[in-house]
Protein backbone atom coordinates (compact mmCIF):
# COMPACT_ATOMS: atom_id res chain seq x y z
CA UNK A 1 0.00 0.00 0.00
CA UNK A 2 1.15 3.54 -0.76
CA UNK A 3 -0.04 6.80 0.82
CA UNK A 4 -0.70 10.12 -0.91
CA UNK A 5 -1.25 13.39 0.95
CA UNK A 6 -3.49 15.88 -0.81
CA UNK A 7 -4.63 19.10 0.92
CA UNK A 8 -3.96 17.52 4.32
CA UNK A 9 -5.92 14.31 3.58
CA UNK A 10 -4.03 11.01 3.56
CA UNK A 11 -5.24 8.65 0.87
CA UNK A 12 -4.31 4.98 0.73
CA UNK A 13 -3.63 3.40 -2.65
CA UNK A 14 -2.69 -0.20 -3.44
CA UNK A 15 0.63 -0.82 -5.10
CA UNK A 16 0.47 -1.04 -8.92
CA UNK A 17 2.03 -4.52 -8.92
CA UNK A 18 -0.67 -5.84 -6.61
CA UNK A 19 -3.35 -4.29 -8.83
CA UNK A 20 -1.86 -5.90 -11.94
CA UNK A 21 -1.53 -9.28 -10.22
CA UNK A 22 -5.15 -9.16 -9.05
CA UNK A 23 -6.30 -8.12 -12.54
CA UNK A 24 -4.35 -10.98 -14.12
CA UNK A 25 -5.90 -13.50 -11.72
CA UNK A 26 -9.45 -12.27 -12.33
CA UNK A 27 -9.09 -12.07 -16.12
CA UNK A 28 -7.43 -15.52 -16.25
CA UNK A 29 -10.33 -17.04 -14.31
CA UNK A 30 -12.88 -15.36 -16.59
CA UNK A 31 -11.07 -16.48 -19.76
CA UNK A 32 -10.76 -20.10 -18.61
CA UNK A 33 -14.33 -20.36 -17.35
CA UNK A 34 -15.66 -18.62 -20.44
CA UNK A 35 -13.66 -20.83 -22.76
CA UNK A 36 -14.96 -23.94 -21.03
CA UNK A 37 -18.52 -22.67 -21.32
CA UNK A 38 -18.04 -21.90 -25.02
CA UNK A 39 -16.62 -25.39 -25.66
CA UNK A 40 -19.55 -27.13 -23.94
CA UNK A 41 -22.62 -24.96 -24.58
CA UNK A 42 -25.69 -25.83 -22.51
CA UNK A 43 -28.07 -24.31 -25.06
CA UNK A 44 -28.60 -26.60 -28.10
CA UNK A 45 -29.04 -23.52 -30.29
CA UNK A 46 -25.41 -22.56 -29.63
CA UNK A 47 -24.08 -25.82 -31.05
CA UNK A 48 -22.70 -25.31 -34.57
CA UNK A 49 -21.09 -27.62 -37.07
CA UNK A 50 -17.38 -28.06 -36.59
CA UNK A 51 -17.45 -27.12 -32.90
CA UNK A 52 -14.36 -28.69 -31.32
CA UNK A 53 -13.98 -29.23 -27.57
CA UNK A 54 -10.34 -28.47 -26.77
CA UNK A 55 -8.28 -30.70 -24.50
CA UNK A 56 -7.24 -29.31 -21.14
CA UNK A 57 -3.72 -28.16 -22.29
CA UNK A 58 -5.45 -25.79 -24.71
CA UNK A 59 -6.99 -23.94 -21.79
CA UNK A 60 -3.47 -23.34 -20.48
CA UNK A 61 -2.74 -21.37 -23.65
CA UNK A 62 -5.82 -19.21 -23.12
CA UNK A 63 -4.94 -18.80 -19.45
CA UNK A 64 -1.39 -17.76 -20.32
CA UNK A 65 -2.75 -15.09 -22.71
CA UNK A 66 -4.49 -13.51 -19.71
CA UNK A 67 -1.84 -14.25 -17.07
CA UNK A 68 0.80 -12.14 -18.87
CA UNK A 69 -1.28 -9.06 -18.00
CA UNK A 70 0.43 -9.16 -14.61
CA UNK A 71 3.45 -7.51 -16.33
CA UNK A 72 1.47 -5.04 -18.43
CA UNK A 73 2.96 -1.92 -16.77
CA UNK A 74 6.57 -3.09 -17.01
CA UNK A 75 6.54 -4.38 -20.59
CA UNK A 76 3.27 -3.18 -22.16
CA UNK A 77 4.15 -3.79 -25.82
CA UNK A 78 5.72 -7.19 -25.13
CA UNK A 79 2.66 -8.24 -23.10
CA UNK A 80 0.40 -7.13 -25.97
CA UNK A 81 2.40 -9.15 -28.50
CA UNK A 82 2.53 -12.30 -26.34
CA UNK A 83 -1.17 -12.11 -25.47
CA UNK A 84 -2.18 -11.61 -29.10
CA UNK A 85 0.03 -14.49 -30.27
CA UNK A 86 -1.34 -16.88 -27.64
CA UNK A 87 -4.95 -16.04 -28.54
CA UNK A 88 -4.19 -16.70 -32.22
CA UNK A 89 -2.51 -19.95 -31.24
CA UNK A 90 -5.62 -20.91 -29.28
CA UNK A 91 -7.84 -20.01 -32.27
CA UNK A 92 -5.99 -21.91 -35.03
CA UNK A 93 -7.12 -25.44 -33.94
CA UNK A 94 -10.74 -24.29 -34.35
CA UNK A 95 -11.61 -23.50 -30.73
CA UNK A 96 -14.10 -20.76 -29.89
CA UNK A 97 -12.11 -17.72 -28.78
CA UNK A 98 -14.82 -15.30 -27.60
CA UNK A 99 -13.67 -15.18 -23.99
CA UNK A 100 -9.97 -15.26 -24.84
CA UNK A 101 -10.33 -11.99 -26.79
CA UNK A 102 -10.49 -10.11 -23.48
CA UNK A 103 -6.75 -10.49 -22.88
CA UNK A 104 -5.31 -8.76 -26.00
CA UNK A 105 -8.01 -6.08 -25.80
CA UNK A 106 -6.91 -5.19 -22.26
CA UNK A 107 -3.31 -5.14 -23.50
CA UNK A 108 -4.32 -2.61 -26.16
CA UNK A 109 -5.93 -0.47 -23.45
CA UNK A 110 -2.73 -0.57 -21.37
CA UNK A 111 -0.55 0.49 -24.30
CA UNK A 112 -2.94 3.32 -25.13
CA UNK A 113 -2.84 4.74 -21.60
CA UNK A 114 0.88 5.44 -22.04
CA UNK A 115 -0.04 8.43 -24.19
CA UNK A 116 1.68 7.60 -27.48
CA UNK A 117 -1.30 7.94 -29.81
CA UNK A 118 0.32 6.81 -33.08
CA UNK A 119 1.69 3.65 -31.55
CA UNK A 120 -1.65 2.91 -29.88
CA UNK A 121 -3.52 3.34 -33.17
CA UNK A 122 -1.04 1.09 -34.96
CA UNK A 123 -1.27 -1.70 -32.38
CA UNK A 124 -5.06 -1.41 -32.25
CA UNK A 125 -5.24 -1.78 -36.03
CA UNK A 126 -2.95 -4.81 -35.97
CA UNK A 127 -5.06 -6.35 -33.23
CA UNK A 128 -8.29 -5.94 -35.21
CA UNK A 129 -6.79 -7.35 -38.42
CA UNK A 130 -5.06 -10.32 -36.79
CA UNK A 131 -7.95 -11.34 -34.54
CA UNK A 132 -10.61 -10.90 -37.20
CA UNK A 133 -8.54 -12.75 -39.78
CA UNK A 134 -7.68 -15.72 -37.56
CA UNK A 135 -11.23 -15.96 -36.23
CA UNK A 136 -12.83 -15.90 -39.69
CA UNK A 137 -10.38 -18.52 -40.98
CA UNK A 138 -10.36 -20.99 -38.09
CA UNK A 139 -13.35 -20.36 -35.81
CA UNK A 140 -16.37 -22.64 -36.31
CA UNK A 141 -18.58 -19.52 -36.46
CA UNK A 142 -16.78 -18.20 -39.56
CA UNK A 143 -17.96 -14.68 -40.35
CA UNK A 144 -20.35 -14.64 -37.41
CA UNK A 145 -20.00 -14.87 -33.68
CA UNK A 146 -16.89 -13.26 -32.15
CA UNK A 147 -15.79 -11.65 -35.43
CA UNK A 148 -18.54 -9.07 -35.27
CA UNK A 149 -17.61 -7.82 -31.79
CA UNK A 150 -13.82 -7.61 -32.23
CA UNK A 151 -13.78 -4.10 -33.81
CA UNK A 152 -16.12 -2.75 -31.12
CA UNK A 153 -14.09 -4.25 -28.26
CA UNK A 154 -10.84 -2.79 -29.59
CA UNK A 155 -12.50 0.60 -30.25
CA UNK A 156 -13.82 0.77 -26.67
CA UNK A 157 -10.39 -0.17 -25.27
CA UNK A 158 -8.74 2.47 -27.49
CA UNK A 159 -11.20 5.21 -26.48
CA UNK A 160 -10.91 4.35 -22.77
CA UNK A 161 -7.11 4.31 -22.97
CA UNK A 162 -6.99 7.68 -24.73
CA UNK A 163 -9.30 9.18 -22.08
CA UNK A 164 -7.10 7.87 -19.26
CA UNK A 165 -3.94 9.10 -21.01
CA UNK A 166 -5.48 12.56 -21.49
CA UNK A 167 -6.52 12.68 -17.85
CA UNK A 168 -3.06 11.68 -16.66
CA UNK A 169 -1.42 14.29 -18.87
CA UNK A 170 -3.79 16.96 -17.53
CA UNK A 171 -3.13 16.03 -13.90
CA UNK A 172 0.63 15.91 -14.52
CA UNK A 173 0.52 19.35 -16.13
CA UNK A 174 -1.43 20.81 -13.22
CA UNK A 175 0.97 19.24 -10.71
CA UNK A 176 3.99 20.50 -12.63
CA UNK A 177 2.51 23.99 -12.88
CA UNK A 178 1.78 24.01 -9.15
CA UNK A 179 5.31 22.81 -8.38
CA UNK A 180 6.84 25.53 -10.57
CA UNK A 181 4.64 28.16 -8.93
CA UNK A 182 5.67 26.92 -5.47
CA UNK A 183 9.35 27.05 -6.43
CA UNK A 184 8.86 30.57 -7.77
CA UNK A 185 7.17 31.68 -4.55
CA UNK A 186 9.95 30.15 -2.45
CA UNK A 187 12.63 31.82 -4.58
CA UNK A 188 10.84 35.17 -4.35
CA UNK A 189 10.48 34.79 -0.59
CA UNK A 190 14.18 33.97 -0.20
CA UNK A 191 15.09 36.88 -2.46
CA UNK A 192 13.01 39.34 -0.46
CA UNK A 193 14.34 38.06 2.86
CA UNK A 194 17.93 38.21 1.60
CA UNK A 195 17.36 41.72 0.27
CA UNK A 196 15.93 42.83 3.62
CA UNK A 197 18.83 41.27 5.52
CA UNK A 198 21.30 42.98 3.18
CA UNK A 199 19.61 46.32 3.72
CA UNK A 200 19.73 45.80 7.48
CA UNK A 201 23.43 44.91 7.25
CA UNK A 202 24.18 48.03 5.21
CA UNK A 203 22.30 50.27 7.63
CA UNK A 204 23.99 48.74 10.67
CA UNK A 205 27.35 49.20 8.98
CA UNK A 206 26.42 52.83 8.38
CA UNK A 207 25.67 53.21 12.08
CA UNK A 208 28.93 51.57 13.13
CA UNK A 209 30.89 53.66 10.64
CA UNK A 210 29.29 56.82 12.00
CA UNK A 211 30.16 55.78 15.56
CA UNK A 212 33.78 55.02 14.67
CA UNK A 213 34.11 58.33 12.83
CA UNK A 214 32.87 60.07 15.97
CA UNK A 215 35.42 58.19 18.08
CA UNK A 216 38.22 59.24 15.72
CA UNK A 217 37.18 62.91 15.79
CA UNK A 218 36.81 62.94 19.59
CA UNK A 219 40.19 61.29 20.06
CA UNK A 220 41.82 63.90 17.81
CA UNK A 221 40.04 66.70 19.67
CA UNK A 222 41.15 65.33 23.05
CA UNK A 223 44.76 65.12 21.89
CA UNK A 224 44.56 68.70 20.64
CA UNK A 225 43.00 70.36 23.72
CA UNK A 226 45.04 68.56 26.36
CA UNK A 227 48.09 70.55 27.43
CA UNK A 228 51.12 68.48 28.30
CA UNK A 229 49.24 65.16 28.59
CA UNK A 230 51.00 62.22 30.25
CA UNK A 231 52.91 60.07 27.78
CA UNK A 232 50.59 57.15 28.46
CA UNK A 233 47.46 59.23 27.70
CA UNK A 234 48.99 60.65 24.52
CA UNK A 235 49.93 57.15 23.37
CA UNK A 236 46.45 55.82 24.14
CA UNK A 237 44.74 58.67 22.27
CA UNK A 238 47.00 58.14 19.29
CA UNK A 239 46.27 54.43 19.32
CA UNK A 240 42.49 55.09 19.53
CA UNK A 241 42.65 57.55 16.66
CA UNK A 242 44.72 55.21 14.49
CA UNK A 243 42.55 52.17 15.25
CA UNK A 244 39.33 54.06 14.54
CA UNK A 245 40.73 55.40 11.25
CA UNK A 246 41.83 51.93 10.15
CA UNK A 247 38.49 50.46 11.16
CA UNK A 248 36.65 53.19 9.31
CA UNK A 249 38.64 52.49 6.15
CA UNK A 250 37.81 48.77 6.39
CA UNK A 251 34.12 49.49 7.04
CA UNK A 252 33.95 51.76 3.98
CA UNK A 253 35.50 48.99 1.89
CA UNK A 254 32.89 46.54 3.17
CA UNK A 255 30.12 49.05 2.48
CA UNK A 256 31.28 49.41 -1.13
CA UNK A 257 30.85 45.65 -1.49
CA UNK A 258 27.42 45.64 0.14
CA UNK A 259 25.99 48.55 -1.81
CA UNK A 260 24.51 47.93 -5.21
CA UNK A 261 26.09 49.43 -8.32
CA UNK A 262 25.29 53.11 -8.65
CA UNK A 263 24.16 53.49 -5.02
CA UNK A 264 25.82 56.54 -3.50
CA UNK A 265 27.08 56.87 0.03
CA UNK A 266 24.42 58.41 2.30
CA UNK A 267 24.56 62.20 2.69
CA UNK A 268 21.72 62.46 5.20
CA UNK A 269 21.63 61.54 8.91
CA UNK A 270 20.59 58.06 9.99
CA UNK A 271 16.77 57.94 10.37
CA UNK A 272 15.48 57.92 13.94
CA UNK A 273 12.65 59.07 16.18
CA UNK A 274 13.14 62.68 15.11
CA UNK A 275 12.15 61.77 11.55
CA UNK A 276 8.86 60.06 12.54
CA UNK A 277 6.93 63.31 12.04
CA UNK A 278 8.10 63.48 8.43
CA UNK A 279 7.23 59.81 7.95
CA UNK A 280 3.74 60.38 9.37
CA UNK A 281 3.19 63.31 7.01
CA UNK A 282 4.16 61.21 3.98
CA UNK A 283 1.71 58.54 5.14
CA UNK A 284 -1.06 61.13 5.43
CA UNK A 285 -0.34 62.22 1.88
CA UNK A 286 -0.79 58.56 0.83
CA UNK A 287 -4.36 58.67 2.19
CA UNK A 288 -4.00 57.24 5.72
CA UNK A 289 -4.50 59.69 8.62
CA UNK A 290 -1.79 59.16 11.24
CA UNK A 291 -1.82 60.23 14.89
CA UNK A 292 1.69 60.47 16.32
CA UNK A 293 2.25 60.24 20.08
CA UNK A 294 5.86 60.89 21.10
CA UNK A 295 7.40 61.54 24.50
CA UNK A 296 8.82 64.98 25.23
CA UNK A 297 11.73 65.23 25.12
CA UNK A 298 12.68 62.34 22.85
CA UNK A 299 14.85 59.75 24.62
CA UNK A 300 18.51 59.59 23.69
CA UNK A 301 19.13 56.25 22.00
CA UNK A 302 22.05 54.54 20.29
CA UNK A 303 22.07 55.08 16.55
CA UNK A 304 21.31 51.38 15.90
CA UNK A 305 18.23 51.45 18.15
CA UNK A 306 17.05 54.72 16.57
CA UNK A 307 17.33 53.17 13.12
CA UNK A 308 15.53 49.95 14.13
CA UNK A 309 12.68 51.92 15.73
CA UNK A 310 12.26 54.10 12.65
CA UNK A 311 12.26 51.13 10.24
CA UNK A 312 9.69 49.21 12.30
CA UNK A 313 7.32 52.17 12.27
CA UNK A 314 8.00 52.73 8.57
CA UNK A 315 7.23 49.11 7.65
CA UNK A 316 4.10 49.09 9.83
CA UNK A 317 2.70 52.24 8.17
CA UNK A 318 3.59 50.86 4.74
CA UNK A 319 1.60 47.71 5.48
CA UNK A 320 -1.31 49.87 6.66
CA UNK A 321 -1.32 51.81 3.38
CA UNK A 322 -1.13 48.59 1.32
CA UNK A 323 -3.47 46.25 3.16
CA UNK A 324 -5.70 48.08 5.66
CA UNK A 325 -7.99 49.82 3.18
CA UNK A 326 -9.68 53.01 4.40
CA UNK A 327 -8.08 53.16 7.82
CA UNK A 328 -6.53 55.42 10.40
CA UNK A 329 -3.27 54.67 12.18
CA UNK A 330 -1.89 55.62 15.57
CA UNK A 331 1.84 55.51 16.38
CA UNK A 332 2.73 55.54 20.08
CA UNK A 333 6.30 55.77 21.37
CA UNK A 334 7.01 55.40 25.08
CA UNK A 335 9.70 54.27 27.51
CA UNK A 336 8.81 51.74 30.18
CA UNK A 337 10.78 49.33 32.37
CA UNK A 338 14.07 50.02 30.63
CA UNK A 339 12.64 49.50 27.14
CA UNK A 340 11.56 51.67 24.25
CA UNK A 341 8.03 50.57 23.34
CA UNK A 342 6.57 51.21 19.88
CA UNK A 343 2.94 50.54 19.06
CA UNK A 344 1.42 51.00 15.58
CA UNK A 345 -2.33 50.36 15.54
CA UNK A 346 -4.75 50.75 12.65
CA UNK A 347 -8.51 50.27 12.44
CA UNK A 348 -8.53 48.79 8.93
CA UNK A 349 -9.68 45.41 7.65
CA UNK A 350 -6.96 43.59 9.57
CA UNK A 351 -5.09 40.54 8.38
CA UNK A 352 -6.56 37.05 7.91
CA UNK A 353 -3.35 35.30 6.87
CA UNK A 354 -0.90 33.94 9.44
CA UNK A 355 1.49 36.65 10.48
CA UNK A 356 4.49 34.46 9.63
CA UNK A 357 3.57 34.74 5.95
CA UNK A 358 4.56 38.42 5.85
CA UNK A 359 8.13 39.10 4.74
CA UNK A 360 7.84 42.64 6.15
CA UNK A 361 6.99 41.22 9.58
CA UNK A 362 9.96 38.88 9.33
CA UNK A 363 12.16 41.88 8.54
CA UNK A 364 10.81 43.72 11.61
CA UNK A 365 11.65 40.78 13.86
CA UNK A 366 15.17 40.48 12.45
CA UNK A 367 15.76 44.20 12.93
CA UNK A 368 14.50 44.06 16.51
CA UNK A 369 16.61 40.96 17.21
CA UNK A 370 19.71 42.80 15.96
CA UNK A 371 19.42 45.10 19.05
CA UNK A 372 18.12 42.31 21.35
CA UNK A 373 14.51 43.46 21.05
CA UNK A 374 11.27 41.76 20.05
CA UNK A 375 8.22 42.42 17.86
CA UNK A 376 4.67 41.12 18.22
CA UNK A 377 2.24 41.55 15.33
CA UNK A 378 -1.28 40.34 14.68
CA UNK A 379 -4.97 41.27 14.46
CA UNK A 380 -6.12 43.50 17.30
CA UNK A 381 -9.09 42.19 19.38
CA UNK A 382 -10.88 45.51 18.85
CA UNK A 383 -10.37 45.34 15.07
CA UNK A 384 -7.60 46.29 12.72
CA UNK A 385 -3.96 45.28 13.05
CA UNK A 386 -1.42 45.94 15.81
CA UNK A 387 2.38 45.93 15.81
CA UNK A 388 4.15 46.21 19.17
CA UNK A 389 7.94 46.37 19.53
CA UNK A 390 10.12 46.37 22.66
CA UNK A 391 13.67 47.60 22.25
CA UNK A 392 16.07 47.67 25.23
CA UNK A 393 17.41 51.07 26.33
CA UNK A 394 21.14 51.44 27.03
CA UNK A 395 21.89 50.33 30.57
CA UNK A 396 18.20 49.78 31.27
CA UNK A 397 17.70 53.56 31.65
CA UNK A 398 14.21 55.05 31.60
Amino acid sequence: MTTTRYQGVVRWRPRPRLVDAALAVVVTALVVLGSVGESYPSNPDDVVAGLVAPPWPAYLVAAAAAAVLGWRRRWPVAVWAVSLALVVLYTIPGYVNGSALIAPVLAVYTVTTLGRVRRALLLAGITVVVLMGSTMLFSPFGFGGPVTVIPFEVAVALAAGLAVASRRAYVAEIADRAERAERTREQEARRRVDAERLRIARELHDVVAHTMATISVQAAAAAHVLKDPPPEAATALAAIRAASKDGLVELRAILRLLRTEGEADPRHPTPGLAQLATLAERTRQAGVPVTLRLPTPLPELPAATELVAYRIVQESLTNTVKHAGRARATVTVDTRDGHLELTVLDDGIGCTAPETDGHGLLGMRERAASVRGSVEAGPDPAGGFRVHARLPLPGGAR
